[in-house]
């Protein structure tokens, strides 16, 4: 995968969210796959400290499938989300083992009725090459101020 490719996916992955179409986003990530939100700035682990959240692909699954629900109230109306991500930089590349790394800075709103959030932070994506097509392993959003107090959190960063 070029530099270029990895970039595009980045911001096609974004598109994803911003136009709710969670179930091909879902699709990007491997079996294995995570979203990770970490609790406190530096954080090197989610299994060993608390996490905003810490998610394998099926706890994603069923929050995209209560998005989706026609019994979820609270999201009636839906909340909607928009990213603004700076270019994003590969971080490290290694195109023999088909393992990238992709680090881009963000502003992310998130509203819903009169009620809107920003928040500002980084995605990292350790992606990996899955038959010649890229996968999300690892989802990393660090928040600048991870160790805030929060309302909820909807959508996904």
């Amino acid at each position: 995968m070029t530099n270029q490719e990895l970039i595009d996916f980045v911001y096609a992955e974004a598109r994803l969210l911003d136009d709710q179409r969670f179930d091909e986003w879902l699709d990007l990530f491997t079996d294995d796959g995570h979203y990770w939100m970490p609790l406190a700035p530096g954080q090197q682990d989610a299994r060993l400290h608390a996490s905003l959240m810490y998610e394998d692909k099926l706890l994603l699954r069923v929050r995209v499938e209560r998005l989706g629900g026609a019994r979820t109230y609270s999201q009636q109306p839906r909340s909607r989300c928009h990213h603004l991500l700076q270019q994003p930089s590969v971080e490290s590349a290694d195109r023999d083992a088909g393992r990238y790394t992709v680090r881009t800075p963000f502003h992310y709103v998130e509203t819903r009725l009169d009620e809107m959030t920003l928040f500002a932070g980084w995605a990292t994506h350790e992606l990996v090459a899955v038959d010649g097509k890229l996968r999300i392993r690892l989802k990393r959003v660090d928040l600048v101020n991870c160790d805030a107090a929060f309302g909820n959190i909807n959508l996904f960063m």
